[in-house]
């Protein structure tokens, strides 16, 4: 799996931004451009759940609760994966994690450690 590293949380009001990054290492034979990549949250007392992907080609999806507010990007040429986020919202507030879904199987199984996002009002 790819080894995932999380920077850019912390501490912002509503309506505030943050930006969010990912650099993954490789591992194992999987390298980064093979991989889907996204972004995943956990709010206290909630299940993990992702809210933004991309496919290894850049195309992206987000979640609805998100849409227009947070806006994922990758670079393959420098292993690296982003996440900006505009317009913070209490309910936003969770620790977040960069996730790998790779080769063969391209499931959303392998989470980093995260980096935690707190909004208040």
């Amino acid at each position: 799996q790819l080894q995932l590293a999380e920077s850019g949380g912390g501490s912002v009001q509503v309506g505030g931004a943050l930006k969010l990054s990912c650099t993954a290492s490789r591992h194992a034979g999987y390298i980064f451009e093979s991989c889907g990549m996204g972004w995943g949250r956990q709010a206290p007392g909630s299940e993990r759940e992702l809210v933004a992907t991309t496919t290894k080609n850049g195309v992206a999806t987000v979640q609805d609760a998100v849409k227009g507010r947070f806006t994922i990007s990758r670079d393959n040429t420098k292993n690296t994966l982003d996440l900006q986020m505009n317009n913070l919202q209490n309910d936003d507030t969770a620790m977040y994690y960069c996730v790998a879904a790779c080769p063969p199987l391209y499931e959303y199984k392998d989470w980093g450690q995260g980096t935690q996002v707190t909004v208040s009002s």
